[in-house]
């Protein structure tokens, strides 16, 4: 039996080679049986884990063993394996694909009659009301805009809710996943909440993976049916925790965003080629882990920079704007990271010390 992999290498000097691994064998008992990259080669018979901690650094992603039988779980028992999922915008129908992807049988509702129908076209079961929907599975997945809309659907049939586990892949607030865990329990059904990682809604993607957080032992029963999703990662028992680190790592994502469209702005309204631009950037990007390690270490020391640093950035900070503004470009972004470089130096020279952003930001002194 073979189990698909995606995984990043690199090897011991720092060069990313090719990899093509086939594995074989269930369960805990896996062997490695192919293994070549175009710098070297591994024989085969030793156990896969071991090996690659030995060759080299990994990082390694369990892809598409969804449809693959499990000790204790036997074909009869996969086949119906079985769900609901209520709401299909892009995120909702990606997951509703790859639950029938690995075989597990789907029911959806959504508002719109003709989304619904959509994945009826697929395989999917068409429940033609919530309460429908609610008493097809235990499990129901909600992929929905916020949770004010979870209260929106399910309030109206709370009187079918014990005995269910609602698994809320919504994005909100921590203390609205917390508010909404309690307002499932309070129901007598069990709740996890979950954060979604995903190339937009492209959750095959090998970056991809989920936060959950919740009751682990409800998260443990019914990790294999939500396998199909994408990898996941449970963070622990309190309700919010999946949207504190989802959250926190959209925080980067927004700016970045709007960064970008600044600077492909600038190479535009200069006049120049932004497909020339790109690789460069996608070059760039390259050293973000990087950074990321180094204000992540000094953030548990209280921040990164002193005044020198923050003149620097302060400095840096205005050329960015006069080349937008100069290009016609909308400079409003840089300005406010200029303001956050000068609030540092400002805080500094009061405080007779170095005041990180990250300190002004934790403070809410910003």
């Amino acid at each position: 039996m073979q189990f698909p992999f995606a995984a990043d290498h690199v090897d011991g000097q720092g060069h990313p080679t090719d990899i093509v691994i086939r594995i074989t064998g269930c369960g805990h008992r896996v062997l490695l049986t192919s293994l070549r990259t175009s710098r070297w080669a591994t024989p085969p018979g030793r156990t896969f884990l071991s090996t690659l901690a030995a060759a080299t650094h990994y990082r390694i992603r369990r892809r598409s063993t969804e449809g693959l039988p499990r000790r204790g779980m036997d074909m009869s028992q996969q086949k119906n394996r079985s769900v609901t999922v209520v709401g299909l915008g892009p995120m909702g129908q990606a997951m509703v694909r790859a639950f029938l992807a690995a075989g597990v049988e789907v029911t959806v509702w959504n508002r719109t009659a003709a989304k619904a129908d959509a994945m009826a076209a697929l395989g999917a079961k068409r429940a033609a009301t919530v309460a429908e929907a609610l008493a097809a599975n235990e499990v129901i997945v909600l992929s929905l805009t916020h949770y004010a809309a979870m209260y929106d659907v399910l309030g109206p049939v709370a009187d079918r809710l014990a005995g269910k586990v609602i698994a809320n892949l919504s994005s909100d607030s921590p203390e609205m996943a917390r508010k909404g865990g309690a307002w499932v329990r309070s129901h007598d059904a069990e709740f996890l909440s979950g954060g979604f990682m995903s190339a937009g809604d492209d959750i095959t993607h090998p970056a991809s993976y989920i936060f959950y957080s919740g009751s682990q032992e409800v998260f443990e029963a019914h990790a294999d049916l939500l396998r199909p999703l994408s990898p996941q990662e449970y963070l622990g028992t309190d309700d919010g925790l999946a949207q504190v680190f989802y959250q926190a790592l959209l925080i980067t994502f927004h700016p970045w965003m709007l960064a970008f469209d600044q600077a492909l702005a600038l190479i535009e309204s200069s006049g120049n080629d932004i497909d020339r631009f790109l690789p460069y950037a996608q070059r760039s990007s390259e050293a973000y882990p990087f950074f990321m390690a180094q204000y992540a270490a000094a953030a548990k020391s209280g921040g990164w920079g002193d005044a020198a640093a923050f003149a620097m950035m302060d400095a840096g900070a205005q050329h960015i704007i006069d080349a937008s503004e100069e290009a016609g470009v909308d400079a409003t972004l840089s300005r406010t990271a200029q303001k956050f470089w000068r609030a540092a130096r400002e805080a500094g020279e009061k405080a007779g010390r170095p005041v990180p952003v990250f300190e002004l930001m934790r403070s809410g002194a910003s």
